[in-house]
């Protein structure tokens, strides 16, 4: 997660999804039926242990309702970063919001500035409810960047911050989900760059419903050693987004990391979330696009 098309598009959605108010009414199967789908669905054509999703920005090239329909195609049912305008089109096809955004100001200006948490407050309350009257359960959130700040203060901000939030996403049964950044290539001077500081934070919140995600990308750049991470962290990491080192591009073996041996190594612990395709397609057709997805698919359904 880290170019301008994702940056314009997590703009886009939260501007308009935290005036929606009629997401409860909306026609649809709810996201537990949709994550049963997805399962059922997925059974069918792959093996079922891993519960796979697509990053929406990665293949905003498409159409919403075309990328549900390859999605389907594909035989899984699940996509990631998915604001409220685009819900509907996944209801109608029985397809999963994965992880929810929309709630944030930008990948800069997050929780851990208190300049920030009267607007962040009044933007997540609106949008934990947006999310639960959908049915939904997923949220991102972002530390944002430190200007200067030191780790410590960061950590203390951040979760004076969420405190305000956090008994409210307890209660619509709302998880908010925290990405990790790599601070090196892509986001300079972003504060959660590594998975200590969001272990760290966890624990000073100590609620089950707030959960790291752990961006493979991200931490393979910012502290590599990711197979023991995930093993002896698991219970930290609720949700993984994937894509190749270097470059952000397709996850096969013209990279450097094993994407079948720490997709094992995910499935070893018990993990029953969303592993999500977040590498940005090298070919330039539509077609060359969908097959990079579709081979991703298969290197991680282990």
């Amino acid at each position: 997660m880290c170019d301008a098309n994702r940056r314009s598009l997590l703009k886009q959605v939260g501007m308009a999804g935290v005036g929606l108010a009629s997401l409860s009414a909306m026609p649809a199967m709810s996201a537990k039926a949709a994550k049963e789908t997805a399962m059922t669905t997925a059974k069918a054509s792959l093996k079922g242990n891993v519960n796979h999703s697509v990053s929406r920005w990665t293949y905003g090239h498409l159409d919403i309702e075309t990328l549900c329909q390859e999605v389907k195609r594909l035989g899984f049912s699940a996509i990631d970063l998915v604001g409220p305008d685009d819900w509907p089109v996944l209801k109608r096809h029985g397809i999963d919001s994965s992880m929810c955004n929309g709630a944030e100001l930008s990948l800069e200006d997050g929780w851990i500035d208190p300049a920030f948490h009267d607007a962040l407050t009044e933007r997540y309350l609106k949008h934990i409810d947006l999310v639960a009257d959908a049915g939904y359960q997923n949220l991102i959130c972002f530390s944002g960047n430190a200007r200067g700040m030191d780790p410590q203060t960061g950590l203390e901000n951040m979760a004076q911050g969420l405190k305000r939030i956090l008994p409210h996403a307890e209660k619509r049964n709302v998880t908010i989900f925290m990405e990790l950044f790599n601070s090196k290539v892509d986001h300079p001077d972003y504060m959660a760059d590594n998975s200590a500081w969001g272990i760290a934070l966890c624990d000073k919140l100590g609620s089950r419903h707030f959960s790291l995600l752990y961006d493979i990308y991200h931490m393979q750049i910012s502290e590599g050693d990711i197979i023991r991470t995930i093993r002896e962290n698991s219970d930290y990491f609720g949700h993984f987004h994937t894509a190749g080192v270097p470059g952000r591009h397709e996850i096969g073996d013209t990279q450097e990391l094993n994407y079948p041996a720490i997709a094992r190594a995910i499935v070893d612990t018990g993990f029953t979330g969303y592993l999500a395709q977040e590498f940005i397609p090298t070919p330039n057709s539509d077609a060359g696009k969908l097959a990079s997805l579709e081979q991703a698919i298969a290197i991680c359904d282990v």
